[in-house]
């Protein structure tokens, strides 16, 4: 039986800490060569989710499948190759640069004492380019405001080249015109190089727009799943979010848009 190239699922999945479950009993799949959007109130497990799937959260119990093979037993530099993840609070090293910090994105790809090569410096400068930060390169990250580290970042996970690309809250720091770029910019990603993309969101209605796949999580369970026009109802909102809403088509995208109203009134 062949595997799937770009597949990433979690089999009777539950991760936490020793004396907290935060994912219990989970299956879920992302569908290959998709844009999926992970959403749910705060602490049901949306980042924790993400960073099992990286090998940076403890699996008490059940399976992660890359490719069909356990994620444990890739060597480091392989699992980086095939799948990046933008965490959602990354540490800036002091005093780097823009085109430096980028550069770590290539470090899977190096052998034992050997220096970047023509095809990593243009990955480098691809992945600045996309993320119009090209005049950047030379400035230290410490410089930078918020919106702009965050797209340093980005690019970053972009220069690492993976399979599988998993951002928690990309558009983090971000004004409305950014937010939307920078998604513009990943969904062209996905239609052009077949990139299988998950990212947490919490603009609910950003998320109905981009993805072709949303996951609904609820107490650290998934709730719901399917196309925005399938889940995205009246009901998920108050179930997932304790949220009286109303639901209409956008008008220009013709995907779930929701308007807010206020708590449930029943709790």
């Amino acid at each position: 039986m062949t595997i799937p190239q770009h597949t990433l699922c979690a089999n009777n999945l539950s991760t936490g800490y020793p004396n907290h479950t935060v994912i219990q009993d989970l299956n879920i799949a992302l569908p290959s060569n998709k844009v999926s959007v992970i959403i749910g109130g705060n602490g049901c497990g949306k980042s924790t989710l993400l960073k099992s799937f990286c090998r940076l959260g403890k699996v008490l119990n059940g399976s992660i499948l890359l490719d069909g093979k356990q994620i444990h037993e890739y060597h480091s530099k392989e699992f980086a190759q095939k799948l990046g993840l933008l965490p959602q609070t990354p540490v800036v090293p002091e005093g780097i640069s823009v085109i430096d910090l980028v550069a770590r994105g290539r470090f899977p790809y190096q052998k034992f004492m050997q220096r970047m090569n023509h095809s990593d410096y243009e990955k480098i400068q691809q992945a600045l380019e996309i993320m119009g930060i090209s005049d950047l390169a030379d400035r230290n990250i410490d410089e930078l405001s918020g919106g702009q580290r965050q797209r340093v970042w980005i690019a970053l996970a972009l220069a690492q080249d993976s399979d599988i690309l998993l951002l928690d809250e990309p558009t983090t720091y971000l004004d409305i015109a950014y937010q939307v770029e920078i998604l513009e910019i990943m969904k062209e990603l996905n239609r052009k190089k077949g990139i299988t993309i998950a990212m947490v969101l919490h603009e609910i209605n950003l998320a109905c727009r981009y993805a072709d796949h949303l996951f609904a999580m609820k107490n650290g369970k998934l709730f719901a799943e399917g196309s925005p026009k399938d889940i995205v109802t009246e009901d998920l909102m108050r179930e997932v979010f304790d949220l009286e809403s109303k639901i209409i088509e956008d008008p220009v995208f013709g995907t779930p848009f929701v308007i807010p109203i206020g708590k449930n009134p029943n709790t």
